[in-house]
């Protein structure tokens, strides 16, 4: 399994997680000049940017350790412009992060929800 199955077999786990939890996937993958949100979520009446980290073995750590503070803060900037550019900036928002362990042969083992999992800013 290569880095970009690995990486559509943890979305997809992370949507149908999210989506078991009653959030609204509203965007996937959200590209601007800035760089990409993994999902874009609501919550209520909050929007959650979703960071998704799958992996498939224990060598790079654990994935929420590889939500750096630089990380965080370049998030925190592609938030910014997306609020920005739907008129939400007064509305609330959060980060979540969502962490899949696969199998090698790409079974979904175990997918763990982070409720706010860094302040905005």
């Amino acid at each position: 399994m290569d880095h970009v199955q690995l990486g559509r077999i943890g979305e997809e786990a992370a949507v149908a997680h999210l989506e078991a939890r009653g959030y609204r996937i509203v965007a996937r993958n959200f590209r601007c000049p800035l760089g990409e949100i993994d999902l874009i979520a609501v919550d209520g009446r909050v929007t959650v940017f979703v960071e998704v980290k799958s992996r498939s073995t224990a060598d790079f750590g654990k994935p929420f350790d590889a939500i750096t503070l630089l990380k965080q803060h370049r998030l925190t900037r592609l938030a910014t412009y997306y609020l920005k550019g739907k008129n939400l900036l007064n509305h609330p928002a959060r980060f979540d992060a969502v962490s899949v362990a696969v199998t090698p042969d790409g079974r979904v083992e175990r997918v763990e929800l982070l409720v706010d999992a860094f302040p905005a800013g």
